[in-house]
């Protein structure tokens, strides 16, 4: 077998779609090795994600686009394309709470987490050590206490992502608002981790809000970034239990390990192309 490729894509809903698709690929002599749809019945839209690979020594090249694109034509199928096992170029940012910027790199060097870690931004330099003793290079983009630089600042982020061709951009808990320009340029490469099981407890000291609520469950969300500060399409959400014994130092550490292992799923998911966006929402084909 040669590689295997994933096909994912959407399309206003209608009979014989995968029909349509998975003969297309037959003809082709793709042999498939998983396939998956959702069809949404509140919007009418069709979701599916198909991986195959060719029986002989076929590759998926500009002729297998141009005739693809006749189908997805006749269907409206918005769609995409990609070798599976592909590392995305990724920058992960952060400031001062390092446990998910560790979490990745300890992942991606030996959990085979599919990324490539180009970079790391952060407005601090505490990380700077560990980062570049880990090979990858450190871009420490400061933001003044007045935030008078910030516009400044973002627009070195910006270019940074553009110059070094980045798929993915992780917030692991960057402490800075992202502008809504630049949420909608990174819409659907940008992932953040947020510390609250949201929609509760939104913005800064969430834990705190959490222990001044008495709750009995904490949590953390990761989700697509939007201009809408937190309310992007969420990826994915775990929980713990706690009690009234519970510091707020005690919830944060078991917040920490809630956050890293929610990030790392959502960036490997992301990675995979397991996530398809459906208006507010996500697919999350496991």
């Amino acid at each position: 077998m040669n590689s295997k490729y994933i096909l994912n894509f959407s399309c206003p809903d209608q009979f014989g779609i995968q029909a349509r698709v998975a003969g297309y690929l037959f003809d082709r002599d793709a042999f498939l090795t998983d396939v998956q749809s959702y069809s949404d019945q509140d919007t009418g839209i069709f979701f599916s994600r198909i991986v195959f690979s060719f029986k002989e020594k076929k590759f998926v090249d500009e002729e297998f686009n141009r005739s693809f694109n006749k189908i997805a034509r006749d269907l409206s199928i918005r769609w995409e394309i990609s070798e599976e096992g592909e590392r995305l170029r990724t920058i992960i940012a952060v400031s001062k709470q390092g446990h998910c910027l560790n979490d990745l790199l300890y992942r991606t060097k030996y959990r085979k987490l599919p990324i490539e870690i180009v970079g790391v931004v952060s407005n601090h330099e505490d990380f700077r050590n560990i980062v570049e003793f880990s090979g990858i290079k450190f871009h420490y983009l400061p933001v003044l206490p007045d935030k008078s630089n910030k516009l400044k600042q973002e627009k070195m982020f910006s270019n940074l992502v553009s110059s070094e061709s980045i798929d993915l951009v992780v917030l692991a808990r960057y402490m800075q608002i992202i502008s809504p320009d630049l949420s909608k340029e990174w819409f659907g490469k940008c992932i953040n981790i947020h510390h609250s099981f949201l929609p509760s407890f939104k913005g800064a000291r969430a834990y705190h809000q959490a222990h001044n609520r008495g709750v009995k469950i904490i949590g953390a969300t990761t989700h697509y970034i939007t201009p809408d500060l937190d309310e992007g399409p969420i990826i994915d959400q775990d929980t713990e239990r706690v009690t009234h014994k519970n510091t707020p130092e005690e919830l944060i550490q078991k917040g920490n390990d809630i956050e890293a292992r929610v990030l790392a799923r959502s960036v490997k998911w992301h990675a995979e192309k397991r996530i398809l966006i459906n208006g507010k929402k996500t697919i999350i084909f496991e």
